[in-house]
């Protein structure tokens, strides 16, 4: 693989590779993503093997252009050209019904397509210069934290892809949020930047959807049946009042520290001093649910290069943003919460 790519003339060494069937990894504003072109099946199928991600789980079409989407889906809703003009480019996916030009080995055996303009003008050119049509997940082994930063993607992919182009820290640090257009009302299939209020403002009632999917049947959306976006430490989510919750960490640090294990702690700048320095991270301040979102997956990703057993972690409000910092959470925790009552108090 080539060094990471910091120049813009290396653009066109992207797209080449990128028309030739090769994979290249590069910055949008939610994650770093892993390229491949998205009209070419055998390119996509080296997406997953670079990954190790499941067949079955589907990949997004990254497009630089409102007009290039008629190519890839058999129509566009009213409802869907509502939200693409007024949210993309941006943090939002709409799941479409695809046009014969998109291989299934792209849409993971299903009809409908996955597509979003990324707000970030390196990757719209990296897109334009690959021929108009990526699929691109994020650019790290299946599973794992997503990155934010080219390092990470580093870590993941050396001698697996052919290029890394470097963009520096994203923006926004978690993925987009994805809208199944294909059913009415409208569903979210997975929560983002892009919130239901901001949503129902543009095209009326949205439902949440993307419950989690058993084994006989394929997600319709990434992240939706696999485990994802996790630490290699065991991760606890502690839900409850403040006070109790960092009582409720501690004793339990303390509990697999006496057991010889590692603790790690995540936090915000309001909680972080209730916890011992040398475990927590300051994931963010809650008087700001971007910063929390933004530093989440690097924070899981500093665990792991500490090598951390367990993994606590205070939960968040499930509004706004702060359902999209708890789905990731979540998932992350395979679903490993501690509800805190007055009588565990």
């Amino acid at each position: 693989m080539n060094d990471i790519i910091h120049d813009k003339e290396a653009i066109d060494e992207a797209g080449e590779i990128l028309k030739s069937g090769g994979l290249v990894a590069f910055p949008t504003e939610t994650v770093y993503g892993l390229g491949a072109d998205a009209l070419n099946e055998e390119a996509a199928a080296k997406i997953y093997e670079a990954k190790g991600r499941p067949s079955d789980n589907p990949l997004i079409i990254h497009i630089a252009k409102l007009e290039d989407l008629g190519k890839i889906v058999t129509e566009i809703p009213e409802k869907a050209e509502a939200l693409a003009r007024t949210f993309w480019p941006g943090p939002l996916t709409l799941i479409l019904n695809k046009a014969s030009a998109v291989p299934y080995g792209t849409t993971g055996g299903l009809e409908t397509v996955a597509v979003r303009m990324p707000d970030w003008d390196i990757a719209r050119a990296v897109i334009e210069a690959g021929g108009g049509y990526i699929a691109a997940p994020s650019a790290n082994t299946s599973g794992k934290p997503s990155p934010t930063n080219a390092a990470r993607v580093l870590e993941d992919m050396a001698g697996k892809i052919e290029m890394i182009v470097d963009g520096g820290e994203v923006s926004i640090g978690l993925e987009s949020t994805i809208v199944d257009l294909t059913v009415e009302p409208p569903q979210i299939l997975r929560p983002g930047a892009i919130t239901k209020s901001m949503l129902k403002n543009t095209i009326g009632e949205v439902i949440d959807g993307g419950k989690e999917i058993g084994t006989q049947s394929g997600p319709k959306a990434p992240g939706m049946k696999y485990k994802h976006y996790a630490p290699r430490g065991q991760l606890v989510i502690i839900k409850g009042e403040p006070g109790a919750v960092a009582e409720k960490i501690n004793a339990l640090a303390r509990e697999k520290q006496a057991q010889g294990f590692t603790v790690g702690v995540l936090a915000t700048t309001e909680s972080a001093y209730l916890y011992p320095d040398e475990q927590v991270r300051i994931i963010g301040t809650r008087q700001d649910d971007a910063s929390i979102a933004k530093g989440l997956y690097e924070s899981l990703r500093s665990f792991d290069d500490m090598g951390v057993d367990y993994i606590y972690s205070e939960a968040f409000a499930e509004k706004g943003m702060g359902k999209a910092i708890m789905n990731r959470l979540v998932k992350a925790a395979g679903h490993a919460i501690i509800n805190l009552t007055k009588e565990d108090k």
